[in-house]
């Protein structure tokens, strides 16, 4: 029986490619909202990152959101995201 390949995404904070499961999906919406998908099978672009604060303040540092989905991304974003990571967490 052939082992099922695990998909590997790379997290924008601190760039380490880890298996999908272990990161967390930001996407943007086809409407434009940007928000965190729990699924990760939300319709639109997605950006991933580690499932930690330390990897959600580097990405904002260097606005990494703002290169992934090709607009302004807002503080007001980064501390929502912020928040659902702390009560996740």
């Amino acid at each position: 029986m052939k082992a099922r390949k695990i998909p590997v995404r790379q997290c924008i904070g601190c760039m380490e490619g880890k298996p999908k499961k272990e990161l967390i999906r930001i996407v943007r919406t086809p409407e434009g909202d940007i928000k965190i998908d729990k699924t990760g099978k939300a319709a639109g672009r997605g950006a991933y990152i580690c499932d930690n604060v330390e990897c959600l303040n580097k990405v904002q540092k260097k606005k990494a959101l703002n290169r992934a989905f090709q607009q302004d991304v807002g503080d007001e974003i980064y501390n929502k995201l912020q928040e659902e990571l702390r009560q996740d967490g």
